[in-house]
């Protein structure tokens, strides 16, 4: 069974940084497509970044530029740097295999506000 667990999260002034972190147990992390996802209220959840395990990466159009997914495969953790961040960046945001695969974890809270 994985289990996933997201911090980083916080309230940071638009335009501010933060940097988010997944950990992730299971065995098989390293050769698995990872992601995040952020769900801002009375929103569906949506796919902002993933990453293969060759580190190929993929981004939502409107976190191009501002937002960078990377993983460690040693610690089994992703991570999402976010910079230039904007109010419409706000939600929890979730880590999942890309597919979705595992049970979603409690998520970390993201609040972009002055």
């Amino acid at each position: 069974q994985v289990q996933l667990v997201e911090s980083g999260g916080g309230l940071v002034q638009p335009g501010g940084s933060l940097r988010l972190s997944c950990a992730a147990s299971g065995s098989i992390f390293s050769i698995i497509s990872m992601a995040w996802f952020r769900q801002a209220p009375g929103k569906e959840r949506e796919l902002v970044a993933s990453i293969t395990h060759r580190y190929d990466t993929n981004y939502a159009n409107s976190v191009k530029g501002r937002f960078r997914i990377s993983r460690d495969n040693a610690k089994k953790t992703i991570y999402l740097q976010m910079n230039s961040l904007e109010p419409d960046d706000m939600g929890v945001y979730y880590c999942n295999s890309a597919s979705k695969s595992y049970d979603w974890g409690p998520g970390t809270q993201v609040t972009v506000s002055s």
